[in-house]
């Protein structure tokens, strides 16, 4: 679909060379130690600088299993850019689009072949294939472990295939990302749900020494407002997964829920409320709206978010609240009840999405013993080995954990847990050598 083209456009080779060079190679890089996985920035930027790209990718590939990934949906501005010594004259380097362009550039001219260890190491099961699961497997799959994926979905990705539009993140670009993965000889499992087709019991039955849990957050939190549960309300993570799975060719146009001249609000000012907000633009809403009960300065969502949503035409209401909900014959709603700092009104509406954010579901700690959480469902860990569960060799990581917030913070996360299970697996392993050679001895 057009209107779904990728809207940020990637730079040529002499457009990229040249943002390179504007590089200062700071003593102290504020941009590596704003990026939460610690990507050696300035390495790579020096070496793209000079039209060294097999090194540059060498070099980000060494921190980063999902380059071109991050260079389009990390919040730049808060992280790598915003901590930039130029940007205090707003002049900072593009470091997201000049990742972007390495990881293109190398994937299209198949610059990088990285050498597989023999995976001798360990066997480690991967529930989920997000961007924590896939962090996890590209880790410790380099490191010599043999790992599998075990993904619900009829495609690998998670949030990044089926929750983030195409037009910021298109879906060739995630499966290119996830190919390299592949290639480094992780095994993928796909149509195959924890908890239902196999069990945490079962993986261990089947020889895997460590299991990580990447679930995310599958469950959507609820509000108290009356009409709340009519059909013409969905939730956005539903929402942008029926458009995804609608652009694929697997459901149809019907089950997008917005048709062509709809007025549609979304409640919400994260990044998903923006999404969920340009997508029904794209999908032929007439009117879409956002509405928060703060303030714009409260808003989660990155402010390039916020302004591409304004230019694309949609309306923010600041300081409302949705107070009651009018349903219509059918799916559809006839309006709403907005409240704003304290005054009443009807906002004609047809359809009410919530972007209020998600816990996780209970489909693996309920058919498992010894995995606590907490009072809301996120699955407890613990600090050594890093993100190991109550149950000895289960670990956790991602959404589930209610750690992190965006996708590189999840890999963050996830590259932390991978350190915990290599650590974990290689002393287990050592204490059965240990007691194999005391029995031989006595």
């Amino acid at each position: 679909m057009e209107n779904f083209k990728e809207v940020s456009e990637n730079y040529t080779l002499a457009e990229a060379i040249r943002e390179a060079q504007r590089c200062l190679h700071c003593k102290v890089p504020g941009c590596q130690k704003g990026c939460p996985i610690s990507n050696r920035i300035p390495e790579w930027i020096a070496e793209l600088s000079k039209g060294n790209f097999g090194n540059a990718m060498q070099i980000i590939n060494s921190r980063s299993n999902l380059p071109a990934v991050c260079g389009r949906v990390c919040g730049h501005e808060r992280q790598c850019e915003g901590n930039c010594v130029l940007a205090k004259k707003g002049k900072a380097v593009h470091i997201g689009k000049l990742e972007r362009f390495v990881a293109d550039f190398d994937s299209e001219a198949c610059l990088t072949h990285e050498s597989i260890p023999e995976k001798s190491r360990g066997r480690v099961a991967v529930i989920g294939s997000g961007p924590a699961g896939l962090t996890i497997a590209g880790d410790l799959s380099r490191q010599g472990f043999a790992v599998e994926i075990f993904e619900m979905e009829p495609e690998p990705g998670g949030v990044l295939k089926y929750g983030i539009p195409e037009y910021r993140l298109p879906k060739e670009v995630v499966t290119r990302e996830i190919k390299k993965i592949e290639n480094l000889g992780v095994v993928f499992h796909l149509n195959t749900t924890i908890g239902r087709d196999f069990t945490i019991d079962d993986l261990f039955a089947q020889g895997f020494d460590a299991i990580f849990m990447g679930t995310g957050t599958g469950k959507p939190k609820k509000l108290d407002i009356p009409g709340i549960t009519h059909k013409g309300v969905r939730q956005a993570i539903w929402f942008l997964r029926r458009v995804s799975l609608f652009q694929s060719g697997s459901v149809g146009r019907e089950e997008v829920a917005v048709t062509e001249g709809d007025h549609v609000a979304v409640i919400g000012c994260g990044n998903t409320a923006m999404d969920a907000a340009r997508t029904a633009l794209r999908m032929g809403a007439e009117k879409v709206y956002i509405i928060y009960h703060h303030q714009i300065e409260s808003m989660s969502a990155l402010r390039a978010e916020y302004d591409d949503a304004v230019k694309e035409g949609v309306e923010f209401l600041w300081n409302s609240s949705v107070v009651n909900i009018q349903g219509g014959d059918g799916p559809r709603l006839k309006s709403v009840t907005i409240e704003t700092e304290g005054v009443r009104s009807e906002l004609p509406l047809h359809r009410l999405i919530l972007a209020i954010g998600s816990v996780p579901a209970s489909r693996i700690v309920s058919t498992t013993n010894g995995i606590d959480v907490d009072d809301r469902g996120y699955v407890l860990t613990r600090e050594v080995p890093y993100g190991m569960t109550t149950r000895r060799g289960v670990f956790a990581g991602g959404d589930v954990t209610k750690r992190p917030a965006t996708v590189v913070h999840a890999m963050q996360d996830a590259k932390m847990v991978a350190e915990g299970i290599a650590r974990y697996i290689d002393a287990m392993k050592l204490m059965e050598s240990i007691g194999a050679f005391e029995w031989q001895e006595d």
